[in-house]
């Protein structure tokens, strides 16, 4: 048996906002990698609110997992932008309901009085571009972690 450490202290599911780029850049790293299906994508114009299913790797929890020689876990989370104007993308065709899109990074480019563009990119050269009044985001997680399907962690550039 051994010691608690500091890292047992992660086992709580995220729940997660940014309201600036700083904040949004955490949000990215914890999401890099995450998966989910082209249908788990929602655009609300009338709530302003645009919002992913995503099923992430645990980063949070990977050194903890490598150091006790146990599974990586990844996890289902909600990612939501809030105050969002408009929606545009590109390399990604909605109509094919069976695809699963790779979000590779969430980036902020401010405009004046807090407006700008949230830039998700995704691999395979997609990207989804949100027009946003404020920069708003929640990145909570909603089921237990479960074993990463592969059993590895994805590569994860510092």
């Amino acid at each position: 048996m051994t010691d608690a450490s500091f890292h047992d202290g992660r086992e709580a599911p995220l729940n997660l906002g940014a309201q600036d780029d700083e904040d949004l850049q955490v949000i990215s790293t914890l999401t890099q990698d995450a998966v989910f299906p082209i249908t788990e994508m929602t655009w609300r114009p009338s709530e302003r609110r645009f919002g992913l299913l995503l099923n992430r790797f645990r980063w949070e929890d990977k050194d903890a997992a490598t150091s006790r020689n146990r599974p990586f876990e990844r996890v289902q989370s909600v990612l939501v932008f809030d105050s969002v104007l408009s929606v545009s993308s590109q390399g990604v065709d909605r109509s094919d309901k069976d695809m699963v899109m790779s979000l590779l990074s969430v980036d902020f480019e401010a405009a004046e009085d807090g407006a700008g563009q949230i830039l998700l990119t995704l691999a395979g050269d997609g990207a989804i571009r949100l027009s946003v009044e404020a920069l708003d985001a929640t990145l909570k997680d909603v089921t237990r972690p479960y074993q990463a399907p592969s059993g590895q962690a994805p590569h994860h550039p510092e």
